[in-house]
């Protein structure tokens, strides 16, 4: 079976679409499939072209034996609503033109971003393919949550209706969570038969660290001696971190030390916050890539992982838990619903409630404290054992490989 996967994000980018994209593409390639993945020139999430690429209309390369096809994008900085929506709108048009020369069997097309999907969409009907919509957030709803948009507005009224249109065009439909699922079949009306629920995950063989450089990023940083909580992953507006910088910087605690390692829209408000209130136990590091990532999560007590307090990401299940866990560094989670429950269920990290300064404080102890229980090591090989990426992705082709008719 010839796949073509269209996703504005994928290796060497290391956030949660392109780790995903690239790590199932592989997982295929492996199985004798032919992966096609159109998507853009890395970039993300500050907009600066990574070295080595240029922008250009189109090119090709091949990764792991999956053949990418790179093509054009307006690229910008992960902030500013009406600038990453050009960037979404040049990738829809990019891809498009590009996938229309492709020969497949099936299109997968994963949203958001939402454009991406009427791509595959539209791919779908011009070349009389099936195509899947893999769903790994509620978009326009998420805009909601961010506070982007108000739901009275007519561009959020008007997605909302192209989106329907798409879940119900799709031969199959590929969620993250239990969630999303229950929300296609109740709001949306959708056969339950075409959904399926395939989370993230974890690829334990491509996880090391690198004692020498723990040791020297503790050096360098004068982390030695102090309780040391990190956040990965992306400094933007649904990951609540103001709330987060705002508490540390109310406790005054200099034997703690917080290390955010990421980009996006709200570091650089952050960081001035952080100036402003003289505090030094707080450090911003720019993002790196997974294998420097790595020596950031085994060097730390704890990880957190934080969203917004909205209903909306009760829904989600952050893809930085799992590696987290597969390198044992307990979860401080502040996000509801299906995360918490996950977490709680295998005895891998402490959840508070979402923006509770007295939560947020108290779960901390708490979080240390479970590295010390005999049975946390066991509970993180359950859990990265259940939530294989090769598992779960050979699971996700074949049930898309039964249904897709």
């Amino acid at each position: 079976m010839r796949i073509l996967f269209l996703s504005d994000n994928f290796y060497p980018e290391v956030n949660a679409p392109a780790s995903r994209t690239y790590e199932n593409s592989k997982v295929w390639v492996k199985q004798g499939y032919s992966v096609t993945v159109i998507t853009c020139f890395p970039n993300f999430p500050g907009g600066v072209l990574y070295s080595g690429y240029s922008n250009k209309l189109y090119s090709v390369e091949y990764i792991d034996g999956i053949r990418v096809i790179r093509v054009w994008s307006y690229i910008t900085a992960n902030k500013g609503f009406f600038r990453r929506i050009l960037d979404y709108l040049s990738f829809f048009l990019s891809s498009f033109i590009a996938g229309l020369f492709v020969k497949c069997d099936i299109i997968i097309a994963t949203s958001p971003q939402f454009f991406t999907s009427i791509s595959g969409f539209l791919l779908s009907k011009i070349k009389f393919k099936p195509w899947v919509m893999e769903v790994r957030d509620l978009w326009p709803d998420s805009i909601i949550a961010v506070g982007y948009l108000s739901r009275s507005n007519i561009i959020f009224k008007l997605l909302k209706i192209i989106e329907n249109k798409l879940y119900r065009s799709s031969n199959v439909i590929i969620s993250l969570t239990q969630s999303f699922k229950h929300k296609f079949i109740y709001s949306h009306n959708i056969n339950s038969k075409k959904i399926g629920v395939f989370t993230n995950g974890v690829d334990r063989s491509s996880i090391s660290f690198n004692h020498h450089k723990i040791n020297k990023i503790k050096d360098d940083l004068d982390l030695n001696g102090k309780i040391i909580i990190t956040y990965i992953g992306t400094i933007g507006m649904a990951h609540g971190l103001k709330f987060i910088v705002e508490t540390i910087i109310k406790m005054n605690n200099s034997s703690t030390v917080f290390v955010f390692v990421g980009d996006g829209s709200e570091k650089e408000i952050l960081v001035k916050k952080v100036k402003k209130s003289g505090v030094s136990n707080i450090l911003f590091i720019n993002s790196l890539p997974k294998t420097e990532i790595y020596n950031y999560i085994k060097l730390s007590d704890l990880a957190l992982v934080n969203l917004k307090k909205n209903d909306e990401f009760k829904n989600v299940i952050p893809s930085k838990i799992f590696e987290n866990v597969a390198l044992k560094t307990p979860v401080l989670l502040g996000v509801e619903g299906e995360a918490k429950e996950l977490i709680e269920n295998y005895g891998v990290g402490v959840a508070f409630k979402p923006e509770s300064e007295r939560e947020f404080i108290a779960s901390i102890d708490k979080a240390l404290e479970l590295k010390l229980d005999t049975n946390y090591e066991n509970n993180c090989e359950r859990m990265i054992e259940d939530y294989d990426r090769k598992k779960i992705a050979e699971r996700m082709i074949k049930f898309i490989e039964k249904n897709y008719k």
